[in-house]
C-alpha cells in the first residue's frame, strides 16, 4: 500500500494517460449537450449530428487543435480529482472498517459504496475551477459555435477572467451538479472495480498486471457554461431544461459520454495499478523504515 500522497500521485498520473486518449470525445459530447440550449426542437440547429459527426465537423473547421481545447487544464483537474479518488477511497475504506469492524481487510459493500462517494465528492469539489475553464474552453468555437461563448487564451486567463468578473464565487458556478455526478459515479466504480479485481485474484489465480449519472453530466456541462444567471441551481437547470427541450434532452451526448467514459475508466484503473507499483517501488527507497512499517 502506497502512502495517501504516493496514492494521489499514481492516481492523478494514471487518469492524465487516460484523458490523452478520451479527451476529443469530452468535446464533442460537450458541445453536444449545449447545442439547442433551451430551443425547442423545431428552432434548435444540429451542428453536430452525433460522436462520429462530430469530431469530423471539429477536425474539418478546427483541426486537431480544437479538438485538443483545454487538454492543459483537463490534465489539472484530473490531477486533482483522481488524485483524490484513487488517492482517499482505500485510506477512507481502511479507517472506517477498522474503526467499526476492528478488522481492516473486512469488505462491506456500504463502507465501500460511501468511501467511493466520498472521494468522488472531495476531488469533484477541490477540481471545480479547472473543470469550469476546461468546459467553456471545450464548446468555445469560432465556426459552429453552441451555447454560451467564452473566448479565453489559456487556463490562465479563463481563472483571471471568471474572477475579475465573477469573484471567488464565480469559479465555483456548478459545483453542486460535479459534486452529485462524481459522487453517484464513484461510488459504483470504483468498489465494483476493487471487487472485480478481487475476485479474479482468488478465484482465477490472476496475479498483478496491466492484463444514473449521465443526465447530471448534462446539467453540469450547462451549469458550468453559463454566464450571468440563467440558471439558479441543478434543479432549475433540470427543470427549464425539460421543459423547453423534452425529457430526452438531458440525455444529450449520451454516446459520445460512452465513447469516453468506458475507455478513460478502463485506462485510469488499469494504469493506476501499473503507476501505484511503481510509487510503492519508488517511496521503498525513499522512506524511513519507520513509516514503511506502518504502510
Amino acid at each position: 500500500m502506497s502512502t495517501t500522497l504516493g496514492a494521489f500521485a499514481a492516481g492523478g498520473i494514471a487518469a492524465c494517460g487516460a484523458v490523452t486518449v478520451t479527451h476529443g470525445f469530452e468535446t464533442v459530447k460537450i458541445r453536444l449537450q449545449l447545442q439547442g440550449e433551451l430551443q425547442s426542437k423545431i428552432e434548435a440547429p444540429r451542428l453536430y449530428k452525433g460522436v462520429f459527426h462530430g469530431v469530423s465537423v471539429i477536425l474539418k473547421n478546427e483541426g486537431p487543435r480544437g479538438l485538443l481545447r483545454g487538454l492543459g487544464c483537463a490534465y489539472i483537474y484530473q490531477m486533482i480529482l483522481n488524485g483524490c479518488r484513487l488517492g482517499f477511497y482505500e485510506p477512507l475504506r481502511h479507517g472506517l472498517t477498522s474503526a467499526l469492524y476492528n478488522d481492516a481487510s473486512r469488505q462491506s459493500l456500504g463502507i465501500n459504496i460511501f468511501s467511493g462517494a466520498t472521494s468522488g465528492m472531495l476531488g469533484a469539489a477541490a477540481g471545480s475551477p479547472f473543470f469550469l475553464v476546461k468546459t467553456r474552453l471545450q464548446s468555445y468555437s469560432p465556426f459552429l459555435p453552441v451555447g454560451t461563448q467564452h473566448r479565453y487564451r489559456n487556463a490562465v486567463d479563463g481563472l483571471k477572467q471568471i474572477h475579475g468578473n465573477e469573484g471567488v464565487k464565480g469559479l465555483y458556478r456548478g459545483i453542486g451538479a460535479a459534486m452529485v455526478r462524481t459522487g453517484f459515479g464513484s461510488s459504483v466504480q470504483l468498489p465494483t472495480y476493487f471487487f472485480a479485481k478481487r475476485r479474479l485474484e482468488k478465484h482465477l489465480n490472476m496475479k498483478e498486471g496491466p492484463a444514473l449519472h449521465l443526465a447530471s453530466n448534462t446539467i453540469m456541462s450547462r451549469m458550468y457554461n453559463q454566464s450571468g444567471n440563467l440558471y439558479k441551481g441543478v434543479f432549475d437547470c433540470l427543470y427549464k431544461t425539460i421543459k423547453t427541450e423534452g425529457f430526452l434532452a438531458i440525455y444529450k451526448g449520451y454516446f459520445a459520454h460512452l465513447a469516453r467514459i468506458l475507455p478513460h475508466t478502463i485506462l485510469t484503473l488499469t494504469l493506476a495499478e501499473q503507476t501505484n507499483k511503481l510509487m510503492r517501488r519508488f517511496e521503498g527507497r525513499i522512506l524511513p523504515s519507520t513509516i514503511k512499517d506502518k504502510l
